[in-house]
């Protein structure tokens, strides 16, 4: 009977160890071509995120993986999620100042941060809209005047146009000016652009923003033409108003004595795009519910062109991408194929996952780990591939996330032996791509790269540039390192290596918190935690891990652009109250910020 029960587990063991259409289960060169030759091809046209060809890319990741025998997660092998491509100015926007009538995009346009909503109301002219007085530098503009309920009219950027290191900087941009006066009960705002500032007086494009977030009410920038209509009762116009704050430096504020009525139509246009997921189960009775995650970005810049992170945004033409990251998306297919000929000897699960929009900011493998296809918690280590397709005759591999783990390090070096290999490491786990989401998640990470070239984010990133037999040679490590994860008696320890540090534009002064916040989250509802550096003013405070910071010093955050402009005004070594929102209750929490 023994007998027959072991021949039984071995034959379950088998069947579920799938080895469909592995012809050579070996890491190859020429497969490799393959898999990048038609991702880099003509007809994928850049594998833009929710365009048929990002498509076409992913069902083609899909089909190898299926093939290979791995089994399909989320809806038949992929988890779909929508990412925002592209703001426009939609059809409902109106300005009406007394009897003119301003034309959309000739006198005026919204602001990509306008809040869709309407305002009938009378103007107050607010200088440069600041609201300072802290140590020397005083200027109040709303100090005496009522703006509640009112439109008010601001000049853009500060009254030291010509000084790079202004002390104004910290309050001068648009969008804080817009959250001070809404902060002052404005019903909404008209930014215009000065003489000085702007001779040409050109409208501000709409800047495509992921979060999709608002400032909560509407704010347009209007020309210096349709400004001077609405201070025409007073006999002023924007040019004397610029000269007169420039020159005595003091803050100017008055009612306009006119009603405008206005309406402000953002449309965020949204695509569909999707993550490549495949599952292969181990065989040990117990590691098999741990999991190691192999990983890398398919998608690409599509044609360039502005605001797709092109390095050369003028060049209306195919961004191949065939080391970002076809080449790191060869590597992952290929990893997978010799791990599932090899499944019988895999002690451990993995999951093997295609991202969809790296290129927009880490999208798809954020949208994993918030909504992941298996318990979080199951999954022990990820190794990310990204741009492995140029490997100098020098053998220079670069690896991130070394310090993640304590074994990591060591780890490397002892597979390194006897590869060709010099690895270049890296401790920390954050980083400008797909592991850091897992590294916020405190999960070990292994990222693999051989470094960014003059090709990058260019069209010339092409596929008679890749290193195959560097690729290869670096797969081949990869692999190895892969297996030794899988098998290994003993899963990695964590450890912190370095900041789950905060992204985006920082004060001067570097005043911080510590946190390291949500960057897909889009509605209005305050700024989510994602991660806690231990040690730091939050962690010391009491800010945890999935909290959603709602207040800073009594003043609303709505979003991170609200979070940003209120920790931008803040000292070192103050003490400040923020308010969050954890399991549905509000606290209060006191905040000692660093010294200096």
């Amino acid at each position: 009977m023994k007998k027959i029960f072991l021949f039984f587990g071995v034959f379950l063991v088998l069947v579920s160890c799938k080895q469909n259409g592995i012809d050579n289960p070996e890491i190859s060169i020429q497969e490799l071509k393959d898999h990048i030759g038609f991702l880099a091809s003509d007809s994928l046209k850049g594998r833009k995120p929710g365009t048929p060809e990002g498509r076409v890319a992913a069902n083609y990741i899909e089909n190898q993986f299926k093939s290979f025998g791995y089994k399909a997660l989320g809806d038949n092998g992929f988890q779909y999620f929508d990412v925002i491509t592209s703001v426009v100015s939609g059809p409902g926007n109106s300005l009406v100042a007394g009897e003119l009538s301003g034309i959309p995009d000739a006198d005026f346009r919204p602001f990509s941060f306008s809040a869709n909503a309407s305002a009938d109301a009378d103007v107050v002219f607010c200088g440069f809209g600041f609201d300072i007085n802290k140590d020397s530098l005083v200027w109040e503009d709303y100090k005496n005047v009522d703006v509640k309920g009112k439109w008010v009219m601001i000049l853009r950027a500060d009254p030291e146009l010509d000084n790079d290191k202004s002390k104004f900087i910290p309050w001068a941009k648009d969008r804080d000016k817009v959250l001070t006066a809404k902060d002052k009960g404005a019903a909404g705002v008209l930014l215009v652009s000065g003489e000085e500032y702007d001779p040409r007086d050109n409208l501000a494009k709409l800047e495509l923003d992921q979060m999709g977030t608002n400032s909560g009410i509407p704010a347009f920038h209007i020309t210096r033409t349709f400004a001077n209509s609405i201070l025409k009762s007073g006999g002023k116009t924007i040019e004397n108003l610029e000269k007169s704050l420039l020159d005595k430096k003091k803050p100017m504020s008055f009612d306009c004595n006119i009603t405008v009525k206005g309406t402000s139509d953002v449309e965020f246009k949204k695509v569909k795009t999707q993550n490549v997921i495949g599952f292969l189960e181990g065989t040990d009775p117990v590691l098999k519910e741990q999991i190691i995650v192999i990983g890398g970005h398919y998608d690409h810049l599509g044609f360039g062109g502005k605001n797709s992170g092109s390095r050369v945004p003028e060049e209306h033409a195919i961004h191949y991408g065939a080391d970002d990251n076809a080449s790191g998306t060869a590597s992952v297919i290929e990893i997978a194929e010799k791990l599932a000929a090899n499944c019988k000897d895999l002690r451990r699960s993995v999951i093997v996952i295609a991202f969809g929009a790296e290129e927009l900011g880490l999208l798809g493998s954020k949208y994993f780990t918030n909504n992941p296809l298996v318990e979080i918690d199951k999954i022990v280590a990820m190794i990310n591939v990204d741009m492995v397709g140029r490997l100098k005759e020098t053998g220079e591999l670069m690896v991130g996330g070394t310090g993640t783990s304590k074994e990591g390090a060591i780890l490397l070096d002892i597979l390194a032996k006897d590869t060709g290999l010099k690895l270049a490491m890296s401790p920390n786990g954050f980083g400008p791509s797909d592991h850091a989401s897992f590294y916020v998640e405190d999960i070990p990470v292994f990222f693999f790269s051989t470094g960014a070239h003059e090709d990058y984010h260019t069209p010339r990133d092409v596929v008679s540039k890749i290193n195959f037999e560097g690729l290869k040679q670096l797969d081949d490590y990869i692999y190895k390192l892969s297996l030794e994860l899988i098998n290994r008696d003993s899963v990695l320890v964590f450890q912190e290596a370095g900041p789950k540090q905060e992204s985006g534009p920082r004060r001067r002064n570097g005043v911080r918190l510590g946190i390291m916040p949500s960057f897909t989250q889009t509605e209005n509802n305050g700024l989510g935690v994602d991660g806690v550096t231990p040690g730091g003013p939050a962690a010391l405070g009491g800010i945890l891990k999935g909290d959603r910071i709602v207040a800073i010093e009594g003043n609303p955050v709505t979003n991170i652009y609200d979070y940003m402009a209120r920790m931008s005004k803040l000292e070192f070594g103050q003490t400040i109250t923020v308010d969050i929102i954890r399991d549905g209750e509000k606290q209060v929490l006191l905040i000692q910020l660093e010294d200096k």
